[in-house]
């Protein structure tokens, strides 16, 4: 798994960056002035639901890029999945994977 986003900056300058909207989350990237490894961070806000529906979205949101980051990844990039109220607990996995991999071509297109 690479870096995780933990300061609020981070996340705010990855929200003023680019975006790729996808079915099951939205994607936020920026690229930094450094190249540090690629990291990432997950956020879902109360739309979702409560705290178990979040975190359950949170977990498939976590597992995708933990299986597509290495691949798909650039150094020197920031990341932030955003979940989809119902949509990201909802759709398949297999969905979500495709997902993940048709915006980060999309990003870095």
């Amino acid at each position: 798994m690479p870096p995780v986003l933990q300061k609020r900056a981070d996340f705010l300058a990855a929200a003023r960056a680019r975006r790729q909207g996808m079915p099951g989350f939205l994607l936020q990237a920026r690229r930094r002035d450094d190249d540090g490894p690629a990291r990432i961070g997950f956020t879902c806000s109360k739309k979702i639901g409560n705290a178990v529906a979040r975190n359950r979205a949170k977990r498939r949101l976590r597992e995708v890029a933990r299986l597509g980051l290495g691949d798909l990844g650039q150094a020197g990039w920031d990341y932030v999945l955003v979940g989809r109220p119902e949509a990201t607990i909802a759709r398949p996995f297999a969905d979500l994977q495709g997902d993940f991999a048709r915006a980060m071509a999309k990003i870095h297109a």
